[in-house]
């Protein structure tokens, strides 16, 4: 081969040339950031609009509906889910992922801002938010004092701490969460208020219109110009009481004539607990492209300074969440297992060579290789992450396996007492082409499963990409720096009859083995080959009895992984306030930290995914892996156990979801109709079916109880009447009840304040009050109008939340799984729904596990059957047959056998990272039978009969074949022990990849060869059907 000779005749340039790659791949691997996952563009759009003091049919009539009915139409939407909250709507709009998510978020914030007009007025004006999982904090810090207040600590924490940690190099921002800062709260009173006939419109006019400076435009007086501007603004608290709010009789009404003025705390709707006590937190969220490890890195040690800090005296300041932790224990994991799996796999070429120069030649391709591939990483955009370090692990055995059938192929031609310049030449041409063939063959199985479709394929593009650069760049260094080497090197493990030391004395007992075991093995071809049914039908029930392993191997769509992290959802009775949540909160931190596993617990109230004060989420901070016995999984039945000894709540437990969603659940069902009450009724009656299933657990349905509200029920006579309308009650009511922000004011001092006009406690929460409010002012301006003069005021009950999907109301039933897998689950669950009522005109979809395995599934069969494709041609076009290529192709099934008895015995399931694994021996497991059948249509070539070819094709590839198993399987030793601890959640993946290579290697060597007499027989039976040229007849 060109490349061959010319490394040959030139060893200097190929020494340059692996200078050259392994110096520029050095360069780029100290500028690769390191992050958990790959960068993917998710195109989800949310929309979020805050309408105070709403019912949930409110806003869902006034808000969604209109957001619905504008962004629908938008191209390359994929489905639309909105959720209707007392007071606040969120319309989520996922785009095919195809779309970019800039261009998306654009386009809906073009169709908004068609509608805001048509909104009501009280109706905040829409949020339009782009997720970006770069977003999310990489450091979560919490902050508590004995000696500060709520304000005090709040008002340190935005001006000082969190300043101080977001100028710190490569963090974008630094959010105080769960902060009290302090306000100007002016406080209507209702009963001066009617007396003076003032509306709650007027007071809020007043406040916007005079607490502002007014620019008046500029003077120029000679060569100087100076700004013009009123000066409105309030210097002091004192000065809002002087605000005329209005004229009566023909005298001004001022502000502290209908409401008392003074600064407080803003109202706690939320709140964070650091280990059962109130505290605040701090996230830090990290620049676009920076490094999480580095950034991450910094903060801590700034976080150790500011506890030295005077400043900071009595404030703790803790790390409650560090999400690069794991990332960090990741990298340093992966970095381990890549030197093992290198060592481990170089122990085999020299326990098989029985040369250290034969190991040193053969193991610079590993280095040369994965230096190299960081190079590509790095031009290509690429990160450190999961999926390309785990591309690097898995590369291990199989960067090696081409460098050793090349180097021992140059050995064999040695031992023929060939030069070692003739020898590296004709060795590897001999094999050369064999060699390519396997290389194309591990990347046309790792290119589909680069550019799968779906969330999947955005995830492993990365990593099918990785190993092919790292195939490729190790079959150039097979082909140019090993053979140059070999022949410039001279080996004296060359010459059969050389003196050996002790150790080579003890690895040619190993020879002499492998010399009687290739002698057995040349038995059983030559026995297989007399016997070729019986070896058929031998090999079809090994793979009837790998698909009846299939029952016994678990699923899931992926293993969760450990990150010393679990979490407990609580959901207390509607109506609940803040206050008593945090109670139970406290109650569970103490239960939760009886367990020697758990070292503390962070908790939010109305909060991320928990919306109302009686919802909350405890993320419980657990020891380090290799610090205890069992990991969440295992923990989550004693946790719940344990939650079950506090009454007043439900509790959900287990490992957390993905990007903060809750507790992750396997089983969702929804359910699609108009009618609320119909789909209560159907949710619950499926809840309770599920509850009586064995394997279920932790049942919930999506809708809440019933919310309590108070009802206005207008009188529209005696409204009309008054001169008052619909909308005027409503705007005069909202600022009261609710609270209206109307205006900030500066402190002398510099702090700045938010304006709130509201009702004073007493008078907002003591609904016996509501009907003497004034709604408006008489017509002719002398008094005012109460609400009781128009409407009357009573209890009702309303549903706390309304969920939607594709502009449809929706209910969702979801569940955990006790003992049983989502296979397993999946009849159960149908037949539960079978039992549910569920009348014409609703129906039922999915969600949870079993969806992402469908969509999953569907997407990595594609990718499996291109694969199978794209092998097909190119072992045609290496063999120029249409045929034989399927001898070859018969040891992909063969691999089943060891993938479900890989899967069995390393306590794996059948996921997604199992599932690639699978993808990935199709192109690993065809090299063994590449190799077979390249070297008996060699020897056919030369003369012999196929049965000898066939014999002596096997035994001289039986070494090389072995050797580059056993490297590849103990290449990838490291990550299926999970020597290291970490979360093992790629570990499926190197248990199915070992597992089918040992059943398929030892099947391959056997029926590979049985096939190929089938075959040739076909052939010969056809030949004379088959079309001859004109010259060929007359032979």
């Amino acid at each position: 081969m060109f490349l061959t000779r010319i490394s040959v005749n030139q060893p200097v340039f190929a020494t340059m040339i692996m200078v050259a790659v392994f110096v520029i791949g050095l360069f780029s691997y100290q500028r690769i950031p390191v992050e958990q996952l790959p960068e993917v563009d998710f195109p989800i759009v949310a929309v979020v609009t805050s309408y105070p003091g709403a019912t949930p049919e409110a806003v869902e009539s006034d808000i969604i509906e209109p957001i619905e009915d504008s962004v629908s139409t938008l191209s390359g939407i994929d489905t639309v889910t909105s959720t209707a909250l007392t007071g606040s709507a969120m319309v989520l709009i996922q785009f095919q992922l195809e779309v970019d998510s800039s261009v998306a978020a654009q386009d809906v914030r073009d169709r908004i801002a068609q509608i805001e007009g048509s909104l009501p007025d009280n109706a905040e004006d829409p949020q339009i938010l782009r997720f970006d999982p770069s977003e999310l904090p990489i450091i979560s810090i919490g902050i508590s004092s004995d000696i500060y207040d709520p304000g005090t600590l709040t008002a340190i924490a935005e001006d000082q701490l969190a300043t101080r940690l977001a100028n710190i190099a490569g963090v974008g921002r630094a959010s105080v969460v769960g902060g009290l800062p302090r306000e100007v709260h002016v406080l209507v009173d209702p009963d001066r208020q009617a007396s003076l006939g003032i509306g709650a419109s007027e007071i809020a006019a007043a406040l916007a219109a005079e607490n502002a400076d007014l620019p008046a435009g500029s003077v120029t007086s000679g060569d100087s110009t100076q700004s013009v501007q009123v000066e409105g603004r309030i210097e002091t608290l004192g000065g809002f009481d002087e605000i005329i709010v209005a004229r009566r009789g023909g005298y001004p009404v001022r502000l502290g004539d209908v409401a008392d003025i003074d600064t407080d705390l803003a109202e706690r709707t939320s709140l964070a607990m650091l280990n059962g006590e109130t505290a605040l937190a701090v996230d830090i969220v990290k620049t676009q492209g920076a490094n999480t490890v580095a950034v991450a890195e910094a903060v801590r040690e700034e976080i150790a300074e500011l506890a030295e800090d005077p400043f900071y005296e009595g404030i703790d300041i803790e790390i409650i969440r560090d999400n690069a932790v794991p990332v960090e224990h990741s990298f340093e994991t992966v970095q381990s297992m890549l030197i093992e799996g290198a060592i481990l796999a170089t122990l085999i070429v020299f326990l098989f060579l029985n040369s250290w120069r034969s190991t040193v030649i053969t193991g610079l391709t590993l280095p040369i290789s994965i230096i190299g591939t960081m190079a590509a990483i790095y031009f290509l955009g690429f990160t450190l992450n999961m999926m390309t370090m785990m591309a690097l692990s898995l590369s291990i055995g199989i960067l090696i396996d081409d460098a050793i059938v090349v180097r021992e192929n140059i050995m064999r031609h040695l031992q023929m007492g060939k030069n070692h310049r003739q020898a590296a030449l004709d060795g590897t041409n001999e094999i050369g082409l064999a060699v390519l063939a396997t290389t194309l063959s591990v990347i046309a199985v790792f290119l589909p499963v680069a550019f799968m479709e779906g969330i999947l394929g955005r995830f492993f593009l990365q990593f099918g990409v990785t190993v092919s650069v790292a195939v490729l760049i190790s079959l150039f260094v097979s082909f140019t720096l090993d053979p140059m080497m070999s022949s410039v090197w001279y080996d004296p493990a060359a010459d059969p009859n050389r003196k050996r030391g002790p150790l080579g004395r003890l690895i040619h007992q190993f020879e002499r083995f492998f010399e009687w075991l290739g002698r057995r093995y040349e038995g059983l071809l030559r026995t297989a080959l007399r016997w070729r049914k019986t070896t058929l039908i031998a090999a079809f029930m090994f793979f009837v009895g790998g698909l009846a392993l299939f029952p016994f191997v678990g699923a899931e769509f992926v293993p969760p992984a450990d990150n010393s992290e679990m979490q407990v959802d609580i959901e207390m009775p509607v109506g609940t306030p803040l206050e008593r949540t945090a109670e139970k909160i406290a109650q569970v931190d103490a239960l939760l930290r009886e367990f020697p596993e758990v070292i503390g617990t962070y908790a939010t109230i109305n909060s991320g995914t928990n919306s109302g004060e009686n919802a909350a989420s405890v993320v419980v901070r657990l020891t380090d892996p290799t610090e205890r016995e069992m990991d969440p999984t295992q923990l989550t039945p004693l946790v719940r156990d344990a939650l079950d000894q506090i009454p007043g709540a439900l509790f959900r437990a287990g490992p957390p979801g993905s990007f903060g969603s809750g507790v992750a659940t396997p089983v969702e069902v929804k359910f699609y109709g108009s009618d609320l009450d119909v789909l209560t009724r159907i949710s619950s009656e499926l809840a309770a079916n599920l509850e009586a299933t064995e394997g279920f657990t932790d049942v919930r349905t999506s809708l809440d109880d019933p919310q309590p509200t108070i009802g206005i029920r207008v009188d529209r006579d005696a409204a009309s009447d008054l001169g008052v309308s619909l909308s005027q009650i409503g705007q005069a009511l909202s600022p009261m009840i609710a609270g209206q922000t109307v205006s900030d004011w500066t402190a002398p001092n510099g702090d700045s304040y938010d304006v709130l006009l509201r009702l004073p406690e007493e008078v907002r929460n003591d609904p016996n009050r509501l009907g003497s409010l004034p709604v408006a002012t008489n017509a002719d301006g002398t008094g005012v109008v109460r609400l009781d003069q128009l409407a009357t005021v009573g209890s009702s009950v309303g549903p706390g939340e309304i969920t939607r999907e594709n502009r449809e109301r929706s209910v969702s039933v979801t569940s955990g799984l006790d003992g049983i897998d989502i296979r397993a689950a999946q009849p159960l669950l149908q037949q539960a729904i079978a039992d549910t009522e569920i009348p014409p005109g609703y129906r039922t979809g999915f969600g949870g596990d079993s969806e992402q395995i469908a969509e999953s599934g569907a997407s990595a069969a594609a990718a499996l059957l291109l694969a199978v494709v794209f092998i097909y041609l190119v072992l045609a076009s290496q063999f120029a047959s249409f045929v034989q290529p399927i001898a070859i192709m018969s040891s992909l099934p063969l691999a089943l056998i060891g993938v479900m008895a890989g899967l069995l015995v390393g306590g794996s399931t059948l996921n997604m990272f199992s599932i690639i694994g699978f993808i990935m021996l199709m192109g690993l497991v065809v090299k063994n039978a590449i190799l077979l059948v390249d070297n008996a249509n060699q020897h056919r070539r030369a003369g012999m009969n196929l049965f000898d070819a066939l014999v002596e094709a096997g035994t001289t590839r039986f070494r090389p074949i072995v050797m580059t198993t056993l490297a590849m399987i103990f290449g990838m030793l490291p990550l299926a022990l999970n020597i290291h601890g970490g979360s093992g959640q790629n570990a499926p993946m190197a248990h199915a990849v070992i597992g089918g290579l040992i059943s398929s290697s030892l099947l391959t060597l056997v029926v590979v060869p049985v096939l190929l007499t089938y075959i040739d027989s076909f052939l010969r039976a056809i030949k004379p059907l088959l079309p001859r040229a004109p010259d060929e007849g007359h032979a």
